[in-house]
C-alpha cells in the first residue's frame, strides 16, 4: 500500500470544479471526468464502464507503469482523489486480470479453461495448439560447435564465438537465408525487449501482443459524438508504414505423400479446368527452423465449387463444412489452409505449362491476398501471450502453377498480419493489375481511410518513403512459406486409395456402389484398415448417417490408429448397418445386371448399358439423363 496512490503527498486545493483524470491501462488512453470529491470506489465504476468491465473490484490503480505498485481497489474504494493528491489531467494506471474478451467471429472462439490459485480464485487460461505449447517449454536456443580457428578452450567451456545463439539472431537467419523468423522466436525477442526495459522479468503480466486495428475507435471518450457524426484525433487511426512482416506463423508445409497433390491435380488434366481444395492436418515442431512450426496435410477436401479454365467460383460457407470438419476432429486433423490451381497448359505436349507467376509478375494477385486475409481472418490463431486472447492465423494459401522453366510447382504463402487488419477497416481493394492493392478513398461520416505509406530503395539506393496512394506493390503484403514432402513417408491415410473424389460431377460419383468396390478389394480383415483409409471414403461414409457421433469418433479412430484392434469394428452397430447398405447396393446391382439382355453377339447388351448410364457432356461436364440428345444445362448437342 505504501506503494499505491495514496502514498502520493502532494495535497489538492478544495475547489467547486470537475477535473479529467488520464486513465492508462492494457487497452490505451482514455479520460474520466470527476469531482476531487470522489472516492477511489467510484472512479473504479467509471472506468469499470469506460473498459467494458462487469466487475469494478477486479481493477488495481498506482502512480507509475508498474502493476506490482499498483493497490487493489478494494483497499482504496472509500480514499478520496483528494486526499490521494490527484489533481486535473493527472494519469492514474490501471491494471486488471479477467477472462479473455472471445473473437468477434461466427464460428472461431477461444477456448478458456480456469485454473485455481493456493487462495482458490479463478485465473482464466488460454487453450492453445498443443505445438505452442510445446514449443514454449523449449529454450530455444541454437547451439554452435567450437570454432578451430578462434576457441582456445577446452571442450567443456565456451566463448563468444561458439555460445549458443537465440532464436532471433539475425545474423543466423540471413546466413541461413530464413527470410521470416518463427513465431516464437519472434516472443522471445520482444519479451526480451520488455524485460530490458522492466529491468524484471516478473514485474508486468500483460501479454506482449496486441493485434493491429486500423478502425475507428467507437465509442470515443473525447467528448464528441461517436463515429461517423465526430472524428478526433484520440479515435481516428494513426498513419500506417508498410514494411515485410518479420516473422511468420507457420514456417513449413509438409505434404504427407506425393499422392494428394497428383490427385488433386487429375481434375485439372481431365478438365482443363482449375480447382480448390481445403487442406486437412496439424500442426508439429519444424527442426528446420528455430522453434518453428510446419503444417502436416494429410487430406485435401474440395468443396462445392464453380470451375472455369481461368477461374473458380465458390461459397465461403458450404453446406456440410461442419460435417468436415467433424470427421477431420474424429480423425485427430483441423483445417489448416486452402489449395488452388492456376495452370494452363502451352500447347507444346510436353506436359509442361505456361509460367504466370515470377518476379517480374506477382505471386499472389491481390485479389488472392483478399481471399487469403479473410480465410486468416476466419482461423485466428489462439495465443495467451495476445490481449485479445488470439493474434495472427497459422491459415497457409497454396497455389499450383508453373515455374520460370515451365515446370508444374507448389508454392506456400501467408498474408501479413497488417493485410489482415487492413481488409477488415476496408481501407484496401484489389485492383484489375494483380501485382498491386489499391487503397480506398475517405468519404465524410462513411469511410476513413488513414495515411498509408511505404518505403523502398530508389535507383540511388537511397531509402525513401513515399505515399501508397493510389496503388502499392502486393509484395509488401506477402510471408513466404517453404514447401515439400517428408523424406520418410508416413500418410495417415492410405495414397493409393482409388475410391473417387468429392463434387467432381461429370468426371468422377461417389456412391455406396463404389465403396462395395473398394472393401471388395482387400479380402484380408487385416486389410480393411488400408481400405477405408481414406478421408474421402470416411466423410462419405459419415454422410450415410449409419454411425452415431461417439461411434463415428471410435470408428475413425480405429481406422488411423495403427496401433488400434481392427476386429473391435464387429462391436460397433454402425459397422454392422453399413455392411447391411453395402450387401443391398450389391445385391441390387446384380439384379439390375440379370435385367440386361443376355445376347451379347448383335451388341444389343452393350447399347442398352450404355443407354441406361447418364450421358456427361463433352462442353459443360453435365450429367444428362439418358436419351438425350442435346445438354440440358447448356443446350449443346451431346454426340458430334
Amino acid at each position: 500500500m505504501s506503494c499505491g496512490i495514496a502514498c502520493l503527498s502532494e495535497s489538492f486545493n478544495k475547489e467547486d470544479f470537475k477535473m479529467l483524470l488520464r486513465i492508462r491501462s492494457k487497452e490505451g488512453m482514455n479520460r474520466v471526468q470527476v469531482e476531487p470529491e470522489e472516492n477511489f470506489g467510484s472512479l473504479a465504476q467509471k472506468v469499470a464502464e469506460i473498459l467494458k468491465l462487469s466487475d469494478p473490484s477486479i481493477l488495481a490503480m498506482g502512480k507509475d507503469p508498474n502493476p506490482s505498485t499498483a493497490a487493489p481497489i478494494n483497499q482504496l474504494a472509500n480514499q478520496t482523489l483528494n486526499a490521494a493528491g490527484l489533481k486535473h489531467g493527472d494519469i492514474v494506471y490501471v491494471s486488471y486480470t479477467e477472462t479473455q474478451q472471445q473473437p468477434d467471429l461466427e464460428k472461431d472462439t477461444v477456448p478458456i479453461t480456469h485454473n485455481k490459485t493456493s487462495n482458490n480464485v479463478d485465473i482464466p487460461t488460454i487453450k492453445q495448439d498443443e505445438v505452442d505449447d510445446f514449443l514454449e517449454s523449449q529454450r530455444g536456443l541454437i547451439h554452435r560447435k567450437k570454432d578451430p580457428k578462434f576457441c582456445r578452450h577446452g571442450d567443456n567451456a565456451m566463448c563468444d564465438y561458439c555460445m549458443p545463439l537465440e532464436p532471433y539472431d539475425m545474423n543466423y537467419l540471413e546466413e541461413n537465408k530464413i527470410k521470416h523468423m518463427s513465431f516464437h522466436a519472434y516472443l522471445r525477442q520482444i519479451n526480451a525487449a520488455q524485460q530490458s526495459i522492466n529491468n524484471a522479468a516478473s514485474s508486468n503480466n500483460i501479454p506482449p501482443l496486441e493485434e493491429q486495428d486500423f478502425k475507428v475507435k467507437v465509442p470515443c471518450t473525447g467528448g464528441h459524438a461517436p463515429w461517423p457524426e465526430g472524428i478526433c484525433t484520440k479515435c481516428q487511426p494513426s498513419a500506417i508504414t508498410l514494411q515485410r512482416q518479420t516473422y511468420r506463423i507457420v514456417d513449413h508445409v509438409e505434404f504427407s505423400s506425393a499422392s494428394l497433390i497428383d490427385s488433386f491435380l487429375n481434375y485439372w488434366r481431365s478438365s482443363g479446368s482449375q480447382r480448390f481444395g481445403y487442406l486437412y492436418g496439424r500442426y508439429e515442431p519444424y527442426l528446420d527452423v528455430p522453434l518453428g512450426i510446419k503444417a502436416v496435410v494429410e487430406a485435401i477436401y474440395e468443396p462445392p465449387q464453380e470451375n472455369h479454365s481461368d477461374g473458380i467460383k465458390l461459397d465461403l460457407l458450404w453446406e456440410n463444412e461442419n460435417h468436415i470438419n467433424q470427421v477431420a476432429e474424429a480423425c485427430g486433423l483441423v483445417q489448416v489452409g486452402m489449395i488452388f490451381s492456376d495452370l494452363v497448359d502451352d500447347g507444346t505436349g510436353s506436359g509442361t505449362v505456361i509460367p504466370k507467376r515470377h518476379v517480374n509478375s506477382y505471386f499472389l494477385s491481390s485479389v488472392e491476398c483478399i481471399f487469403a486475409a479473410e480465410m486468416q481472418h476466419r482461423h485466428p490463431n489462439i495465443s495467451k501471450h495476445s490481449i485479445q486472447g488470439k493474434y495472427s492465423s497459422k491459415f497457409v494459401t497454396c497455389v499450383i502453377s508453373g515455374d520460370t522453366e515451365g515446370q508444374i510447382d507448389v508454392k506456400a504463402y501467408q498474408v501479413s498480419d497488417t493485410l489482415t487488419a487492413l481488409k477488415e477497416a476496408e481501407i484496401v481493394e484489389p485492383c484489375r493489375n494483380p501485382s498491386i492493392m489499391r487503397v480506398k478513398d475517405s468519404i465524410p461520416h462513411v469511410r476513413y481511410v488513414p495515411e498509408v505509406f511505404y518505403k523502398f530503395k530508389n535507383e540511388y539506393n537511397v531509402l525513401v518513403k513515399q505515399s501508397a496512394r493510389p496503388t502499392f506493390p502486393v509484395e509488401y503484403l506477402l510471408v513466404n512459406v517453404t514447401n515439400g514432402f517428408p523424406h520418410n513417408p508416413s500418410p495417415l491415410f492410405n495414397p493409393e486409395s482409388k475410391f473417387p473424389i468429392e463434387n467432381r460431377e461429370g468426371l468422377e460419383h461417389q456412391s455406396i456402389y463404389s465403396l462395395a468396390k473398394v472393401l471388395k478389394s482387400f479380402d484380408s480383415v487385416d486389410n480393411i484398415r488400408t481400405a477405408l483409409a481414406d478421408f474421402h471414403i470416411l466423410c462419405f461414409i459419415q454422410s450415410l448417417g449409419a454411425f452415431s457421433p461417439e461411434e463415428f469418433k471410435r470408428f475413425c479412430k480405429l481406422i488411423t490408429s495403427k496401433e488400434s484392434n481392427i476386429e473391435e469394428l464387429e462391436q460397433i452397430n454402425g459397422w454392422n448397418t453399413l455392411k447391411i447398405l453395402i450387401q443391398e447396393a450389391e445385391t441390387n446391382a446384380k439384379a439390375n445386371a440379370s435385367v440386361m439382355p443376355s445376347d451379347t453377339s448383335s451388341g444389343r447388351s452393350s447399347a442398352s448399358a450404355m443407354a441406361a448410364a447418364p450421358v456427361s457432356c463433352r462442353h459443360c461436364t453435365f450429367a444428362n439423363p439418358p436419351g438425350n440428345e442435346n445438354c440440358e444445362m447448356c443446350g449443346l448437342p451431346l454426340s458430334g
